[in-house]
């Protein structure tokens, strides 16, 4: 006995031992047994990272396991991928993996498929990307046998799939996502059964028509397979479209040129509930607690052919008579149901299907609504038919049924509406082939959304429709702190509504108080006015709007700057917006603006033309940024100012100027104005360095200059002013950052230039010299806030001094000369030659000489010592020079 399980346990372990080894030695047999199948199945390129033979996990067949599938076309869908599979196994008998080529096909009991995406289309020229199986050459030898694999299923598996069908010749999209799906059935007979179980996700459009969105789809379908003829028949079927249920029958054959379809359908029960289970789950939730009464039922029949011009004939019904829901969580009910709609077409050309809503009424509350609609010619130029006649409260919509909404909406609408028009004709706004007639009201609307700051409050709104216009009536809200009064015309309503049209119209607004941040997006922008970077998210104008306003407010608040009396008008269009002789009171002057804003790159633009009259300067250099930035100093000016401004530059995401963007010029003038040049470190800079002048005395009326701003500086052109009889003229430039490089020439009379100078002034005393005047200059750098100063004003008066003293000396030797003139009598007039006028007219040196020699002669011995003719002459001379020796003591 211990014999037999010894030799019983040995052969097990060597049974065990070849199943684990013997996958590694026919490795490399089952890579080629795939790449020979794969190269002599299919016209395309496939490729795989693995392929893996097994015999535990599928005792006593064999498993084959291909790793990352993945399929590639040829032309005419070239390097477009067919399908991908990660993992995708087959079992099969042991002996199938030994057959050779002349023994006939490989049969393949089950296939496992994990992970497979599939994208199978036709083009418009009817070929199919998956048609890509070679063809075999056919002989009239009975003993041979086509090479490739025999499917003898007893079951398979699909599992977290995805499959992709695009017909562009009939525009037939089909989207199949997380898709579980098995079966079993025997694939090598003619005529065959095959059993299903599916699960997955359904979108599918026909012809721009998307008649499933995402839908759920559950089936269990028991199917006759028909391969001879490709003919399949639904015979035991149920499914669930989300969770209504339906039952089905029917076939779909595969014939040339498409498919011949006889499909019909309903739901087995009648409950209303069903209604609620067509809705995604998403919106509807859990429906089972649902209290519901009243009857819902859905029917079809799809008759016909897919071709590429022709589709099926259609008959699907839905009504709904007196029903109700209620959901246990929410305090409303829903009532008065009335469903009485259609899907139909009798023709099988896709333009002749129509919509026919006959009924679609409910109540909530006291609250009553009713419509219908026809529409026709789906896709082409749609025509609608439409009639509306109701109440509906906004803010009981969640509480009767369970849809969240992002933001918070309450207020009721009235509406009473006929509507006929087709699509062509608001497209290309031919208002004669639209008819409107009724109105639509809203009163207390309440509307909150994170893209605004405040809610939205409509306390009254009236919109009349007629045949040719579309009117708003009024138009009473508030956000925030502003109140809007608006009326006007709107030229394209439905054109906006139901297409990518723009909404097209001419509006009156009127505000008491208008706050720009009311309208605004709390915390867009923390950055200085003056900021270099370029905004990441930059408000827009909106793309849909095509109007013109004509704007009224009596007090307009941006920042920290209040408008009165605003009026002007505004055209929108393709993101920009145009100003058009906009006025203002601002600053106790006047603002005339016209220029516009252009969001439709990603960093706005704009461009602005200025006319300031009568503004208060201080307040205005104080206010307003950018003058600020223009002119830093003229803060501390207290007066008047005229200017026109023209400007362009680019937007940060607060709609405030990117300072270092803007570039245009400026004219300025000043009225009336004084200087108040306390605590502003320039002129205490300039006032340590230059004591001749008192910048509170400084008269600036009248002045007017040029500026000129490009790349981030203002460049002022040289202007002139007056200080007293000290004439100044500045130029120069500035940073909006504040740094300056300015040159100030101040062209100072001497008598301002100290004590020395005036002593040489008034030693001189000449009127002329009086006159006389040098340019000092003073060079501005640093900042506004940190300056500094430069002046010649050293050197200038060190040259006026030498220059004065030169004068001094000049007018010295002139005058010396003169008495010398004097004295030689050279210069007296001609005179007669009596004695008695000689003597009279005699010059002081005559006189002198005649003194020292009274009686003519030449003797050489004075008369009197003290007419000692030498002295005599020293004397007459030092006088002349101002100055006299002293007399020394002589001895006889």
């Amino acid at each position: 006995m211990k014999k037999i399980l010894k030799i019983t346990g040995i052969s097990l372990l060597v049974i065990v031992i070849l199943l684990l080894v013997a996958p590694f030695i026919f490795q490399n047999q089952i890579k080629d047994m795939v790449r020979n199948f794969v190269n002599n199945s299919v016209n395309a390129n496939v490729e795989f990272a693995d392929v893996s033979l097994s015999f535990i996990s599928s005792f006593p067949q064999a498993n084959v396991t291909v790793d990352n599938l993945k399929i590639t076309n040829l032309e005419p869908f070239k390097d477009e991928t067919l399908g991908s599979v990660k993992s995708l196994s087959f079992d099969m008998s042991v002996k199938e993996l030994f057959k050779k080529a002349d023994e006939g096909p490989i049969v393949i009991n089950s296939i496992y498929v994990n992970e497979a995406l599939v994208n199978l289309k036709v083009n418009k020229f009817g070929d199919a990307n998956y048609d890509i199986a070679k063809e075999t050459e056919n002989t009239n030898t009975s003993t041979d046998k086509s090479e490739g694999f025999s499917l003898s299923i007893e079951d398979y598996v699909i599992t977290k799939s995805a499959l992709t069908y695009l017909d562009e010749g009939s525009n037939t999209i089909l989207h199949v996502t997380e898709l579980d799906h098995s079966g079993s059935g025997i694939f090598s007979e003619s005529v065959s059964e095959l059993n299903t179980k599916s699960e997955a996700n359904v979108t599918l459009s026909l012809d721009s028509t998307e008649y499933l969105s995402n839908n759920r789809i559950k089936l269990d379908a028991l199917i006759d397979l028909d391969l001879e003829n490709s003919k399949y028949t639904f015979k035991e079927n149920k499914g669930l479209i989300n969770d209504l249920p339906l039952e089905f029958s029917g076939y779909v054959q595969l014939i040339e040129g498409g498919q011949d379809i006889d499909i019909t359908f309903e739901n087995p029960g009648s409950s209303f509930k069903d209604f609620l289970a067509v809705i995604p789950k998403t919106y509807s939730q859990n429906i089972s607690d649902v209290e519901t009464s009243g009857n819902f039922k859905v029917n079809g029949k799809i008759k016909g052919l897919v071709t590429e011009k022709t589709i099926p004939t259609l008959d699907i019904n839905i009504a709904s008579n007196n029903a109700s829901f209620k959901y246990p969580d929410l305090p409303k009910r829903v009532e008065n149901i009335s469903i009485n709609a259609a899907i139909k077409n009798t023709t099988g050309n896709v333009d002749d299907t129509f919509v026919d809503l006959k009924t679609l009424n409910f109540k909530i509350d006291e609250d009553e609504f009713k419509s219908s609609a026809v529409i026709k010619n789906l896709t082409k130029n749609m025509l609608v038919s439409a009639n509306i006649d109701g109440v509906l409260n906004l803010a009981n919509i969640t509480k009767a049924y369970p849809i969240t909404l992002e933001n918070e909406l309450s207020g009721i609408i009235k509406a009473k509406l006929n509507t006929s028009f087709d699509m062509n004709a608001i497209e290309t706004n031919a208002y004669d082939r639209i008819k409107n007639n009724g109105n639509i009201s809203v009163n207390d609307f309440v509307f909150s959304s994170a893209d605004i700051v405040n809610p939205l409050n409509i306390t009254e709104a009236n919109v009349s429709f007629k045949p040719s216009t579309i009117t708003l009536e009024n138009f009473k809200a508030s956000t925030g702190k502003t109140d809007l009064n608006a009326t006007g015309t709107i030229n394209n309503l439905l054109g906006f509504l139901l297409s990518d049209k723009k909404l097209k119209g001419d509006f009156n607004v009127a505000s008491n108080n208008f706050l720009i941040s009311d309208f605004m997006v709390e915390g867009g922008s923390d950055r200085p006015v003056n900021q270099s970077a370029e905004p990441n998210d930059a408000l827009k104008i909106p793309a849909f709007l095509d109007c013109t306003i004509t704007a009224d407010a009596k007090t307009v608040v941006y920042d920290n700057l209040t408008l009165t009396n605003v009026k002007g008008k505004l055209l929108i269009k393709d993101e920009t917006a145009n100003l058009q002789n906009v006025t203002s009171d601002l600053l106790g002057g006047n603002l005339n603006m016209t220029g516009l804003v252009d969001t439709k790159t990603k960093t706005p633009t704009f461009k602005m033309d200025l006319g300031m009259s009568n503004f208060d300067i201080s307040q205005s250099f104080r206010d307003l940024d950018m003058l600020q930035n223009l002119a830093p100093i003229a803060k501390v000016l207290q007066g008047k100012l005229n200017s026109a401004i023209t400007l362009s530059g680019t937007l940060g995401d607060d709609f405030t100027p990117l300072m270092s963007s803007i570039s245009g010029g400026a004219l300025a003038e000043l009225l009336t104005t004084k200087v108040e040049p306390k605590n502003a470190a320039l002129f205490d800079a300039l006032t340590s360095k230059l004591s001749f002048i008192d910048f509170d005395k400084l008269d600036l009326k009248d002045l007017k200059t040029a500026l000129k701003f490009e790349n981030g500086r203002v460049s002022i052109s040289p202007f002139n002013l007056n200080y007293k009889d000290i004439g100044i003229t500045v130029g120069g430039n500035h940073g909006f950052d504040k740094s300056m490089d300015y040159n100030v020439v101040f062209n100072v009379p001497a008598k301002y230039l100290g004590s020395e100078v005036n002593r040489l002034v008034g030693k001189i005393n000449d009127s002329e010299v009086n006159k006389i005047s040098i340019p000092i200059t003073a060079n501005l750098t640093g900042s506004f806030t940190s300056p500094k100063v430069q002046t010649d004003l050293t050197s200038g008066v060190k040259n006026l001094t030498t220059q004065l003293i030169e004068i001094e000396k000049q007018k010295l030797l002139n005058n010396g000369k003169d008495k010398i003139k004097d004295l030689l009598g050279l210069n007296s007039s001609n005179q007669t030659a009596s004695d008695s006028t000689q003597t009279q007219n005699s010059s002081p040196v005559i006189n002198v000489i005649k003194d020292i020699f009274p009686n003519g002669n030449n003797s050489s011995t004075p008369t009197d010592s003290t007419k000692n003719p030498t002295n005599v002459v020293k004397d007459v001379l030092g006088g002349l020079f101002g100055k006299k020796n002293k007399k020394k003591d002589t001895i006889n």
